[in-house]
């Protein structure tokens, strides 16, 4: 169970950084100037999408013979070594700002920003991988957190500051070794 929460959380927060959510958290601390609200939206929206993924993953992995879910997994994380390498940008349409307060704003916003966003297909990866929905989908919700708070809080200043370069060829590591520790069957 702990396996399965820090690795879910370890690896959402490492491939957040420089993601297109942490530039929507940016746009919405300079929008609304009202952390909380955004964080509690931020929190919401991540949980809600993460556990239908964390489903879908386990509800995947519960009927796939083990070879091709063993394969499957290794082709998952790979693939998602090779995605967190190209950064994110938020463009408009995945910024959408409407009449509404920081809270529902920040839920809309970040739940549709994950659809089909390599966290979204993390998490069904893991949630395969672990068999565990609770642990995965905490796990990966932390990580969401631990990426896109402090850029609530510290804004500009600290988009500024991070080496994502470095960060997302770290967490494109992180994946490689992943798939490869399924492929040798290292990792049980």
């Amino acid at each position: 169970m702990l396996d399965a929460f820090f690795v879910s959380t370890s690896v959402v927060a490492l491939a957040e950084m420089g993601d297109k959510t942490q530039l929507l958290s940016l746009v919405l601390a300079g929008r609304f100037l009202r952390p909380i609200p955004i964080i509690t939206g931020i929190f919401l929206a991540t949980v809600l999408n993460h556990a239908a993924a964390g489903f879908l993953g386990q509800l995947i992995g519960g009927s796939l013979n083990p070879l091709w879910l063993k394969w499957g997994l290794v082709v998952s994380f790979w693939a998602i070594a090779a995605w967190v390498l190209v950064p994110d940008k938020c463009e408009d349409e995945a910024c959408p700002f409407r009449t509404y307060g920081a809270f529902v704003t920040s839920l809309i916003s970040f739940f549709l920003a994950e659809m089909g966003d390599k966290t979204q297909v993390a998490t069904v990866a893991l949630a395969m991988r672990y068999q565990d929905l609770f642990s995965v989908v905490m796990g990966t919700t932390l990580g969401m957190l631990l990426a896109n708070v402090p850029v609530v809080f510290l804004g500009n200043a600290m988009a500024h500051r991070l080496p994502l370069r470095l960060i997302r060829f770290m967490a494109a590591g992180i994946f490689f070794v992943m798939g490869a520790l399924v492929a040798f069957g290292l990792h049980e």
